[in-house]
């Protein structure tokens, strides 16, 4: 029997990306997916956002493993829409066990030059929309009795990136909600954990600002250009890992050979945290 048979699996930003492998990940491992995405534009975000067809995908490649998959389009920046989806999901599903606070977004600029609108827009998202998240989730654990939170940290969560300061600054913050949930919660069986990834090869970061982040030397840097400058500050000779390898983490860490695992924030860096 898969290790989380049985188990149901609120997702954000599951239309693509690292949410779509987390999705992927544990209906492999036996989950259902309650998978939400905002489908549509941010306005302070110059790449593509993902699409209804997107979470489809999603919704398909999930049930490939003979599980049950539940989407439904909502932003995290909108309470009542996050919360809506989720009472929906878990009335189909019946009940909620697991939590993975994923939905982010990424935009690149000195922080003297980030204008009002994009620092409010990546706070919502990459801060707010993961108290969000907990916040709508957690009435279900406590009935259940258990549960398991996976909030999408970043090695920016404990290092000062420069171009980034509004996303360092709620990544730092996100770090502190796992934390902070992981006191709150325990005591009911609710085990709350981070992952900080390095780049992944997903669409946030395989975009030309991000080419241009890390070689402002080249006037249109593609993705062959960013690849050995990424790749310098690993220990590992990688330039990123992919979605999966921050999924693989993610299953571990909701399941029970993790059962005395809380209040962490699981490295998938390839070493960049301990590179000298």
């Amino acid at each position: 029997m898969a290790r989380l048979t049985g188990q149901v699996a609120f997702i954000t930003g599951a239309g693509r990306g690292q949410g779509r492998a987390h999705a992927q990940r544990l209906a492999e491992d036996g989950a259902d997916i309650i998978a939400v995405d905002i489908c549509g534009p941010v306005g302070s975000t110059v790449y593509e956002m993902s699409t209804a067809d997107d979470l489809a995908e999603t919704a398909r490649l999930v049930e490939k493993h003979g599980v049950r998959a539940f989407t439904a389009v909502a932003d995290v920046r909108d309470a009542a829409a996050l919360s809506a989806a989720l009472e929906a999901g878990v009335a189909e599903l019946g009940g909620l066990d697991i939590v993975v606070a994923n939905a982010g977004i990424a935009a690149f600029a000195p922080g003297h030059l980030i204008e009002e609108n994009e620092w409010a827009d990546t706070i919502d998202i990459n801060l707010s929309g993961v108290w969000r998240t907990v916040k709508v989730a957690v009435p279900h654990l406590l009935e259940r009795g258990r549960g398991s939170i996976i909030i999408t940290c970043s090695c920016a969560s404990v290092q000062g990136p420069a171009n980034l300061a509004h996303y360092t600054a709620a990544k730092h913050g996100a770090l502190g909600l796992v934390k902070t949930f992981a006191n709150e919660l325990g005591p009911f069986n609710i085990r709350v954990n981070g992952l900080m990834p390095t780049q992944v090869d997903t669409a946030m970061i395989m975009q030309e600002d991000m080419y241009k982040l890390f070689r402002p030397d080249l006037d249109q840097p593609t993705r062959e250009d960013f690849a050995p400058a990424s790749q310098s500050g690993h220990v590992l000779p990688v330039p990123w890992v992919e979605p999966v390898d921050v999924a693989n983490a993610a299953a571990f860490l909701c399941s029970n050979e993790a059962r005395y695992i809380t209040g962490v924030a699981l490295p998938i860096d390839a070493g960049m945290l301990i590179k000298r």
